[in-house]
């Protein structure tokens, strides 16, 4: 009874681990199956993959001269490229979809090569197949070498910071898509990234690139690029391998303005620092007191300043009786000359005149004074 338990487990735990491996599987990278390994021409086949990118878009060719292993040698020039089949892969990554079955413009062997045509990275998988009735003649053996070539544009990805405003160094991603065009894998290529600036010669950094491009496969190559610190204006980023420039892409960099900045605040502040140093220390160092020499400067500065100072005008209001208690006598009105008398004529002399000829002078006499009328004696 103790071995039923045990045989129960066991088989549980057999059970569990099927999906295991299948997950891991599928894990390990895309793949591609046939419903049958040999077809005619005007027949077609299902073609189901597992392990793809989620809602990614494929294409589905027969190729000839390919092997699962070797990957299609010569490129799509050995596909049925006016009859492939596109599909699209579902949530899961997998798909099924029928393939009419063509002769390629190549001897077999044959495979049906599926490949991503959207997507974030590049994938492709390969299916033995063979065409019923078509030729068949051994792969050439693999000697050649691989040749790269870029598929498409090459562009520069990222952008500057604030630290790259102050100075440092400006950094973007090269970013190409290159294809396999030779006879033979490209395993972990080393390529060599230059830089220029204007019309000096670029200067140029080896990198290398993990992975393996087949035969008539493409793949996209990221590799960063970098500049000296404080770099900036026109610069060119050029992409070789094997000898062979690939590509160049120009890169304008702005000047670091916040470096500029700086320089312009610290011109202006450290001489005011130095300045109100040297003050400070002046003015501690200096003696100080009435017998010194700094009190005696002090004081004749002082009188210069008081001689050189100008007398400030006072307004002064004259006091009512100042000049009798001092026995000063009053000043003599003022005549009363109109402008249409004559000095002789003035009306207020002669009242003047008459009513000071009767005052006593204080000599004992008394003054008449004869009015004289014409026309009396």
């Amino acid at each position: 009874m103790r071995r039923i338990p045990a045989l129960v487990a066991a088989l549980a735990i057999a059970l569990l681990s099927v999906p295991t491996t299948t997950a891991a599987a599928a894990a390990d990278g895309p793949t591609v199956k046939v419903s049958k390994p040999q077809a005619g021409t005007g027949g077609s086949l299902v073609v189901t993959g597992t392990g793809w990118q989620p809602k990614t878009l494929l294409m589905m060719l027969i190729c000839g001269r390919s092997a699962p292993g070797r990957g299609v040698i010569g490129g799509t020039n050995s596909c049925a490229n006016a009859d492939g089949r596109a599909v699209t892969t579902d949530a899961n990554g997998g798909f099924s979809k029928s393939l009419p079955v063509v002769e390629p413009p190549v001897p077999c062997p044959c495979v049906v090569h599926v490949v991503t045509v959207t997507g974030s990275s590049p994938a492709a998988g390969d299916a033995a197949f063979q065409v019923a009735g078509h030729p068949v003649e051994p792969l050439p053996a693999q000697v050649g070498t691989g040749r790269l070539s870029v598929l498409t544009d090459p562009r520069l990805d990222g952008s500057s910071g604030l630290l790259t405003w102050f100075g440092a160094p400006p950094s973007r991603t090269l970013a190409v898509t290159v294809g396999n065009l030779g006879t033979g894998a490209v395993k972990n290529p080393v390529f060599r990234i230059g830089t220029s600036h204007g019309v000096f010669a670029p200067q140029w950094d080896e990198q290398q690139w993990r992975g393996t491009i087949p035969p008539g496969g493409k793949a996209r190559v990221e590799l960063p690029v970098t500049l000296a610190s404080g770099a900036h204006g026109d610069y060119t980023v050029s992409l070789k391998y094997g000898g062979k420039v690939l590509a160049e892409q120009p890169w304008g960099v702005g000047r670091p303005w916040g470096v500029t900045l700086f320089w312009v605040l610290a011109g202006v502040v450290v001489p005011a620092a130095l300045f109100r140093v040297g003050m400070a220390v002046v003015d501690r160092v200096r003696p100080r007191g009435p017998g010194g020499a700094g009190g005696a400067g002090a004081r004749a500065s002082a009188r210069r300043g008081r001689a050189l100072r100008r007398p400030e005008p006072t307004l002064r209001m004259p006091r009512l009786g100042a000049r009798k208690a001092h026995g000063q006598p009053e000043p003599a009105p003022a005549s009363s000359t109109l402008p249409w008398f004559t000095p002789e004529a003035d009306p207020g002399a002669g009242t003047d005149a008459g009513i000071g000829a009767g005052i006593d002078t204080g000599a004992g006499t008394a003054t008449t004074n004869t009015t004289k009328t014409k026309g009396n004696t």
